[in-house]
This record gives C-alpha cells, structure tokens and sequence, in this order.
C-alpha cells in the first residue's frame, strides 16, 4: 500500500520526509516484520527490533523517538482507529458481504467447517485485520455485535429468515441431537436441542449463498453450558453423573432457557439461581418456587449444598466456582455436600 494511501486512510501525520513511498505488508509484532513492512507499534519497546528486522514505516501513537530518517515515522491519534479505517477500505475494495447474526449463531458458525470464502468472524482489533486482510474478493462475513463492534462495517445485512429446510430431530436428550438435515444424518451431535433453532438459521444461510460446509463434533459455547459434577462439585465425564449444573453467562437467555427445561424435563427436579437483578424480569413465569436469587457468588455453593436435584440452571458465572469451591473444600473443609 502506498504511503499517502495510509495516511489518507489513517488520517496520520507523517512526521518526517523519508525516501519509502510503499509497504509490502502491515505487521503487529517486531519478530515478524520484514523488509519493506509497515510496522504497528502496540509495543513501543520493539521499534528497534522492527527497524532492525527492515520495517519501512512506524504508525504509533504514543510520544516516540525519531531513530531512522529513512524510515516513514506516521504518527495517529489511535492505532485502532486507524487500523479499522484500513480495514474499512479493504472490505470495500474486496467488496465483502457482511452478515450479523447473534452471538450463539456465531459460535456454532466457528465450528462448522466451510469454504475459503466464508468466515466467521472473532478476535481482538489485529487478529481481524489479520483474517480480513487475507480474504478473497467477494467473500462472506458473519460477525455478532456483541464481539465485534458494528462500526468496522459500512454495510451489514441481517440473516435471510424463514428456512425452507428445518432441522428434523430423530432422537434427543437435553444435551445432545441427532438430527437430519439435507438428507444428511448427524448422530449424537453434542448439540442441545435448545440451539437447533439457531443451528437451522446457520445452514439455511449456507443454503441461500451456496456455501458447502461440514459439520463436525460440536464443543460447548459457553452458553447452556452442562458440567457433569458428584456431590463434592468434582467435574465428572459428560453423562456420568445423575447431577448437573448448566452455566449461562448471558442473562438475556435465562428466561427461554427455563421455559425450554420446564418443558423437555418435566420429569426431573430443577432449580434456577439466576442474580438478584433478574427477578423482576422472571416475575411472570409459573415456576416462581424453583428460582433461587442471590446476590453474591458466594452464595450459589451453600444455595446447592443445601438442595436435592438433576439439574441446576446457574446464571451469571462460570463453571470456575467449581473450582473455587473443590479447593476452598479440600483446604478448610468448610463444605460437606453429603444429602
């Protein structure tokens, strides 16, 4: 990219009047920097080293000194914000096709293994500059605005709804689906059926772009999260233990995911401890007896101890109390799970 491209695009200033006049690449780390490079400087301490390695340019934002008058010293407001008007411009000029979706579409959509021409889209600022400076022209984007900031995009669409072929479950427990789809059947996939409804939404985007894709074994998504434990909190192997605990981080989701457990268990005896901030939220649903409030973490550990059940819906935290909890256990022997 030519030197009065970045600048434009950046809206840099270059500080002093050096003989380069192009770059061969945009780099983030000073060991990768090769000749000719642009070098972004996140480390200030690693200039050196990139001057070294043969950059030709330095964008950095922070006060700096001049060592290389050879060299373009570009200096901008945010490396950020410049980094994202140059990924702007790249998605214009490959004319990529940008869909937003939710955030579980999006981690299925990780998993699910598709053509070079689509991507779905995570990571931090240099790790998308990374994956989008790579595509192909014409190629498609799926990202959630929840971890991707909107902004990055001048044009997005939303997902086309009404999927003509539906998912058709063949066997199911709360945690895993057997499904066909497309004439294609999928044993066993560790896939609740709580995320087939998203899962339909995914293919049936693949679908309308003619995009191939394989489905392989799914990992949980930190959502509805099931963590097999014994009556001590010790993690056991999926499906080796009569109690479970389901994790979910997103409030937003609680409400339809006690609905979904209510229906698909009404065999079982569950709870649902969800943050103290929530109850008004949960006020209308007709299981008021089984949802447990607290208002702080701590609390969730003796809300459990205290309570004979299969499942336990826990929202706001992670399965890492169970770790805290196996350690505060062995250490001061202040909890015994025994019923």
């Amino acid at each position: 990219m030519r030197l009065e491209n970045i600048l434009a695009l950046t809206h840099g200033e270059l500080i002093n009047s050096p003989f380069v006049n192009s770059f061969e690449n945009i780099v983030f780390e000073a060991k990768a920097v090769k000749r000719g490079d642009l070098f972004m400087a996140y480390d200030e301490e690693t200039i050196e080293e990139a001057l070294f390695n043969g950059a030709y340019g330095i964008i950095f934002d922070k006060p700096t000194q001049i060592r290389d008058s050879e060299t373009a010293w570009i200096k901008v407001s945010s490396l950020d914000e410049a980094l994202k008007r140059i990924l702007r411009f790249i998605l214009i000029e490959k004319e990529i096709e940008v869909y937003e979706c939710n955030e579980i579409i999006l981690k299925l959509a990780l998993q699910v293994v598709t053509q070079p021409n689509f991507i779905a889209l995570e990571g931090d600022i240099k790790n998308l500059y990374k994956t989008l400076s790579n595509l192909e022209e014409k190629a498609t984007i799926l990202f959630c605005a929840d971890l991707t900031p909107s902004h990055l995009f001048t044009d997005t669409k939303q997902l086309p709804n009404n999927p003509k072929d539906s998912i058709d479950i063949i066997e199911k427990t709360l945690f895993e689906t057997s499904f066909i789809y497309d004439n294609t059947f999928y044993e066993r996939q560790l896939i609740s059926p709580f995320f087939v409804p998203y899962l339909e939404q995914l293919l049936h985007l693949f679908k309308v772009l003619n995009i191939n894709f394989r489905l392989r074994k799914f990992t949980p998504i930190d959502h509805f999260e099931a963590v097999f434990t014994n009556k001590n909190f010790e993690i056991k192997e999926f499906g080796t233990s009569d109690r479970v605990l389901i994790f979910e981080k997103k409030s937003a989701l609680v409400e339809s995911e006690i609905n979904f457990l209510q229906k698909q268990a009404t065999w079982a005896k569950i709870f649902y401890i969800v943050p103290y901030s929530l109850k008004e939220q949960l006020s209308s649903l007709n299981t008021q007896e089984n949802i447990l409030f607290y208002k702080n973490k701590n609390e969730i550990k003796n809300i459990l101890r205290n309570r004979n059940f299969h499942f336990a819906l826990i929202s706001g935290c992670d399965k890492s109390i169970l770790t805290e909890a196996v350690i505060k256990q062995k250490e001061l022997s202040l909890f015994d799970f025994s019923n």
